[in-house]
């Protein structure tokens, strides 16, 4: 089945041209391409939509308030971010707001195709040159600043039993949509406990958590008590 793509990029030109070239993947189809200078301030993409690519230039923060209504609302299950610029910072706003991919406008057609199917998997994607610097501003400070190695532990204990599965399982690479038929529960149950689990280690994304789960892991005080 034909990934569903909905593109709101600025210029209608551009919308427009990508929506051509995206059409002739056999695995793509784009159900709309519309200039977000022009879209009303509430906008419903469908039940037909897998993958939203979103304009991160639309001004004054719009795109990343956009991208956390269509998430929160369930109506994007995987948001793509695409923008001028690659700065560390914004890719971080944009996971933040639940964007799961970020695409620089100078890259290639071919990366960006290649970050549509991705995130249609369940993937995060991220440009390769700043993945070490958004991580490090996800989780700012070393483990035990501000009393995390103190009470890293304690953070992890609170997880239940499945949600530590979860967790775990995408640590080690498993993609969401296959996390349920290797745990052997449904994807709505894998769903809350991503949710839980995140809730409770104030992590705004899945790879905050995992990317928190590994430092703290990593962290010697919690190697000792293992």
């Amino acid at each position: 089945m034909a990934i569903g793509l909905f593109i709101l990029v600025r210029e209608r030109t551009f919308a427009d041209a990508l929506a051509i070239r995206l059409e002739a993947e056999p695995d793509v189809g784009v159900v709309a391409a519309l200039d977000a200078d022009v879209v009303p301030p509430r906008l419903f993409v469908g039940n037909r939509v897998d993958v939203v690519l979103l304009d991160a230039d639309i001004p004054d923060g719009a795109a990343f308030r956009l991208c956390e209504e269509l998430v929160r609302a369930g109506q994007a299950p995987h948001v793509i971010l695409t923008g001028q610029s690659s700065d560390p910072a914004l890719i971080v706003r944009a996971l933040q707001a639940g964007a799961v991919g970020w695409v620089g406008k100078t890259e290639s057609l071919e990366r960006l195709i290649d970050v549509i199917r991705g995130v249609a998997r369940g993937e995060t994607w991220l440009p390769p040159g700043q993945t070490g610097e958004v991580l490090r501003m996800l989780l700012p400070g070393p483990v035990g600043e501000n009393g995390g190695d103190d009470d890293g532990g304690e953070t992890l204990a609170t997880l239940t039993v499945r949600e530590r599965e979860v967790l775990h399982c995408l640590a080690t690479g498993i993609r969401r949509r296959d996390i349920a038929g290797h745990l052997h529960m449904s994807p709505n149950t894998v769903r809350t406990h991503l949710q839980n689990l995140m809730g409770k280690l104030g992590a705004h994304t899945a790879l905050e958590a995992v990317t928190l789960l590994r430092r703290l892991e990593a962290s010697p005080r919690l190697r000792r008590e293992r």
